[in-house]
């Protein structure tokens, strides 16, 4: 994958090849340290039957940061304390995530706490907060590979015909 332009705050247009080019995916970016944390869960013994990719494990991440009521605060102290620490030009994966997580992000970054007079947080800096907290919270990944599973689960049901007569 290519770093994609730190500068960039809006998602580049996915290619034919790129498996944001799917309708129900939404192209995303990483930093570094979490695109790594994340990598070597995906390549993890432990993710098999069905090995989940990228897209399952970002937005594992975000379902598990935003399912407490403290989730969000807790991606802002983030983002307040230790991300915007971090050198502003690191370059960003470029990875995808399942769009329901993606617009439940979208909605936390139109919130009041991402407006003026606070600091102007992107989606990448959002979708970042959430593997951290992740993984600080649980190294091994084992509760954002279950969390995987509900969430293919979810997208399963909702995706069922069910007759209503």
């Amino acid at each position: 994958m290519q770093p994609a332009d730190p500068t960039s705050s809006a998602p580049s247009q996915p290619s034919e090849e790129s498996p944001a080019s799917a309708p129900d995916i939404v192209e995303t970016r990483l930093w570094p340290e979490e695109h790594a944390w994340l990598y070597e869960l995906l390549q993890s013994p432990k993710n098999t039957s069905p090995t989940f990719r990228f897209p399952d494990l970002i937005s594992a991440c975000v379902t598990l940061t935003l399912s407490t009521p403290e989730g969000a605060q807790a991606i802002f102290n983030f983002l307040g304390s230790q991300l915007v620490l971090r050198d502003p030009a690191t370059a960003r994966r470029r990875e995808a995530m399942w769009r329901p997580q993606y617009e439940e992000l979208q909605a936390l970054q139109r919130t009041p706490a991402n407006r003026h007079p606070n600091p102007k947080y992107q989606h990448d800096q959002f979708t970042t907060a959430c593997v951290a907290l992740c993984r600080e919270k649980d190294p091994s990944g084992k509760t954002v590979l279950i969390q995987a599973r509900y969430n293919t689960v979810d997208r399963s049901l909702s995706h069922l015909d069910i007759p209503t007569s």
